[in-house]
């Protein structure tokens, strides 16, 4: 079995494994907020402020956050995604979920790169008693690509893994 194959049997499994989530008042209503303000890393902007001009006090730190989440999404937008021309699950989303739909390559997804890469950059800032509430906030933006079917779960993945790549190389260069 080829690894095409394979990633279109991962995402046709998780795909059908998502199908009862998007039934759930409530919780589409959450996935879909999540997708919408997970749109040009809204909800990391404002997670970064709060954070770091509210409780750090240190606008340095968030301006320095704010930077590095617009390097991220230059990276993944305007180089790694030219690498992918991978086409969308569905041209417009699933018809339940009015959402923007981006113009870039499907792979990776940039809503779960940059939360991704949010998460694990603000648990080095805030410390780890925090992370679960940074990674938990990931999962839902990162998943919610998904669940709008306006990527593939693998593009999810994959995002994922070249956000969390990206905080890495970030926290050497910027400790």
């Amino acid at each position: 079995m080829s690894l095409t194959s394979r990633v279109a049997a991962f995402d046709d499994r998780a795909d059908r494994a998502l199908e009862p989530w998007r039934e759930r008042r409530g919780i589409d209503r959450m996935f879909h907020l999540a997708s919408e303000y997970g749109d040009f890393s809204l909800i990391w902007q404002v997670i970064g402020a709060a954070y770091g001009l509210g409780i750090r006090r240190d606008w340095r730190e968030w301006l320095l956050f704010t930077a590095l989440l617009g390097l991220e999404s230059l990276i993944v937008n305007q180089g790694i995604k030219r690498l992918f021309r991978r086409t969308r699950p569905t041209e417009t989303g699933d018809p339940r979920f009015q959402v923007r739909r981006p113009s870039t390559s499907s792979f990776p997804s940039g809503h779960a790169s940059s939360a991704f890469f949010a998460a694990t950059l603000l648990t080095v800032w805030s410390g780890w008693p925090w992370a679960p509430l940074w990674f938990a906030i990931a999962t839902v933006v990162g998943l919610s690509r998904a669940i709008v079917r306006i990527h593939h779960p693998s593009d999810v993945v994959g995002g994922m893994v070249v956000g969390l790549a990206l905080a890495q190389i970030a926290i050497v260069w910027f400790p």
